[in-house]
């Protein structure tokens, strides 16, 4: 079985190499020849380190780390270090996490924006020098004025400032003579474009953040526009694989390649970013909730953020599975999350161990059941799974049960216990409800059964029909344990459209924590056993942050319910 799932696994995996409109162009590109003849497929991921990733970034991860697995190529990790402002090495950190954990890897090709910076400011002496960069002292909010619009050019008064006299300025603002927002350099091409991102776009900026890398080194900085296709130039990148808004800023990537001595020309394609409902996915709102204390920090699991998702119990799989059921296209569209769960308890389906849980305890007492006595029962860990074996929970005079799994006065259709009505005790008995007892506000606190003692393993020998199945836990052998209950983070589809505060749409109810539950004795004891689906519950796993081995803490990964399947 564990063969078969890896399979399964190979087979999810190369499912995302059919039908992908990338690969047909790099396939076009290596039948063509041309500039790409004899040459690696070479592709680089280039996250900014300004937050964590979270799921839309695995899109283009599992793109950019994918294709190059099917061709046998190379694909970089870079840190696009080009802004300092809000840049940390804690985010570089958890990135390398992120991508291991997902089951990629880059080698010894990890590299930094920043690591080229000298060869940027050449690059950039070298546009002016060419007549093709100009030293601009116009304020951002003049620039802004003097745009222009589809039928009006853009203005700069310095536009034809002599090449000499804008590499003098540059390098003085490189040497610091300037104040912050004092000066720009612009790359000289169209002020008329149709495509604003080729009015003379700004290149370089002054700005004198320390850098989380180069410290002071550096006060001026170059714009993602410039420095991205030189970094892809220098590693040696053939593709270079964006997403969809970047598709009106590819014909100044090609204008920054074919007018700089850069040593290759790679090429840019770009495809539609990942949306899905009911989460945010903007790392300014992602870090508002941060900040503003709403979550517990970046790995809350109600974070669309990878290592979120995976203190939530989600795995690789699941994630590389959704990735690939979404495919890639050139249309922006919006996911629907259920896909994503579907994924997940499509996974721990065949993996998780099977174990019983009481959120919501109720002691059963069965009143016919030799008091002192014990029994032992051997149930499966995943019935998927024949090779994790068994494993033993006892059963005694006392358990806990669900309180919802009683109800002296049943509704319609109910099938659980009820006095006079049978039920099976997952694995061991069918007992007869007899009755309850009542604190003085009315509230149960105990339920009474016998059970039958020829229906050992929940057999019925006499052929009569159970209709209900319930589980518990040996009051006498279990422990506690808190479970925490998410559902989902905002009140409506799409947080982010509209003119209302995202933080006002969060949902008080997306976290519920329930103290006092009742595990399995054993549970928790094994270090490689974190996922279980918590029979009639769903699925969980234990918290990595917060659960200790004397105070088990589980998270609800996602519930058995199959919304998506359904819908």
């Amino acid at each position: 079985m564990a063969d078969e799932i890896k399979d399964d696994v190979k087979n999810a995996e190369e499912s995302a190499y059919n039908g992908n409109f990338i690969h047909d162009f790099i396939d076009e590109d290596i039948a063509q020849g041309g500039m790409f003849e004899g040459m690696t497929v070479h592709t680089r991921f280039p996250p900014e380190p300004n937050g964590y990733m979270h799921i839309g970034h695995a899109k283009a991860l599992c793109i950019n780390f994918g294709t190059a697995e099917k061709y046998g190529g190379l694909c970089n990790l870079r840190m696009d270090d080009t802004n300092p402002t809000k840049e940390d090495v804690e985010y570089v950190d958890a990135i390398k996490e992120d991508i291991h954990w997902l089951g990629y890897d880059w080698g010894d090709r990890f590299y930094y924006a920043s690591d080229y910076f000298p060869q940027m400011y050449e690059y950039a002496c070298e546009l002016i020098e060419k007549g093709l960069a100009y030293v601009c002292e116009m304020t951002r909010e003049e620039v802004k004025e003097n745009r222009g619009d589809l039928t009006t050019p853009a203005k700069s008064p310095y536009r034809d400032r002599p090449k000499e006299e804008s590499l003098d300025l540059f390098r003085r603002m490189k040497a610091g003579e300037f104040e912050d927002g004092s000066m720009t350099l612009r790359a000289k091409i169209d002020l008329a474009s149709g495509n604003f991102n080729m009015r003379d776009p700004v290149i370089y900026r002054i700005n004198r953040t320390p850098h989380h890398r180069t410290g002071s080194e550096w006060c001026i900085y170059p714009m993602y526009d410039f420095a991205h296709p030189i970094e892809d130039a220098i590693e040696g990148v053939t593709h270079s694989l964006c997403s969809l808004e970047y598709e009106d800023h590819r014909p100044l990537y090609d204008w920054v390649i074919d007018n700089t001595s850069v040593p290759c020309k790679p090429r840019q394609i770009e495809f539609a970013r990942l949306g899905i409902n009911n989460t945010v996915m903007s790392k300014r709102r992602l870090r508002a909730l941060v900040e503003g204390g709403y979550v517990d920090g970046w790995d809350d699991p109600r974070m669309p953020t990878l290592c979120g998702l995976r203190r939530r119990g989600y795995t690789p799989y699941s994630i590389r599975d959704f990735i690939n059921r979404v495919g890639v296209s050139k249309v922006n569209s919006t996911i629907e999350y259920s896909l994503l769960e579907h994924c997940l308890r499509e996974d721990l389906n065949r993996k998780a161990r099977r174990t019983m849980a009481v959120l919501e305890p109720i002691k059963l007492i069965i009143t016919n059941y030799p008091e002192g006595q014990t029994e032992e029962f051997e149930v499966e860990n995943n019935p998927n799974r024949p090779e994790d074996g068994t494993r033993t929970v006892t059963f005694s005079r006392e358990c806990y049960i669900e309180a919802n799994d009683f109800m002296e006065e049943p509704i319609k259709k109910y099938q659980r216990l009820y006095p006079g009505n049978e039920v099976r005790l997952k694995s061991t008995y069918i007992v007869k409800c007899t009755g309850c007892k009542k604190d003085d506000d009315g509230n149960v606190t105990e339920v009474y059964a016998t059970y039958d003692p020829e229906t050992r393993g929940g057999n019925t020998p006499d052929g009569r029909k159970i209709r209900g199945t319930i589980h518990w836990v040996d009051a006498n052998n279990c422990k506690d344990a808190e479970v925490r209950l998410y559902d989902d983070f905002f009140t409506v589809p799409d947080p982010e459209s509209g003119d209302r505060d995202f933080l006002e749409l969060l949902n008080p109810d997306s976290l519920r924590i329930l103290k006092g539950c009742k595990v399995e004795k054993d549970l928790g004891e094994d270090p490689n056993v974190s996922s279980f689906q918590f029979m009639r519950l769903g699925y969980f796993c234990l918290d990595s942050r917060d659960s200790k081995p004397d105070a088990l803490v589980f998270n609800r990964s996602v519930s058995l319910k199959d919304g998506f399947k359904k819908a």
